[in-house]
């Protein structure tokens, strides 16, 4: 099954998916909107052009756990997402893939605009991975 992950942003909102066989999550793109409504319709536009089955959108919870105002912004847009789309949309816990991502960037040498174009998709790909090992090692 292919599955999308969202890292969804004020500003900016990553996109990651996985392969078939649900091994490899790979960034693909950033989504730069600020209006809900047209972000929704481009998430939709693309879980659509990447054929996914399932959509995971990241849950911003703070480091004790709870839910801010924030998570239920994300909780909000994800039900929207799955309305619109169709297709399963879960929520799943992001705690600290920004920070990850920008770890990564940093080893692999990536500074300036370019980390800025490419942090959420690789925060979102953070997101992704974490959930496929959720599935495999509960399967």
């Amino acid at each position: 099954m292919i599955i999308m992950a969202v890292d969804l942003g004020k500003a900016r909102t990553g996109i990651a998916v996985s392969d078939a066989m649900e091994s490899f999550a790979f960034p693909k793109e950033v989504i730069t909107e600020y209006n809900t409504d047209r972000l929704v319709e481009k998430i939709v536009a693309a879980a659509k052009k990447y054929s996914a089955q399932l959509i995971v959108a990241g849950l911003p919870k703070n480091m004790d756990g709870t839910a801010g105002s924030r998570a239920e912004e994300c909780t909000e847009i994800a039900e929207k997402i799955r309305t619109a789309s169709k297709i399963e949309t879960i929520l799943w816990d992001e705690r600290c893939t920004t920070v990850a991502a920008y770890t990564a960037l940093d080893a692999a040498g990536t500074y300036g605009k370019k980390r800025k174009n490419t942090v959420d998709a690789v925060a979102a790909t953070i997101i992704l991975e974490g959930y496929l090992a959720f599935r495999k090692n509960k399967g």
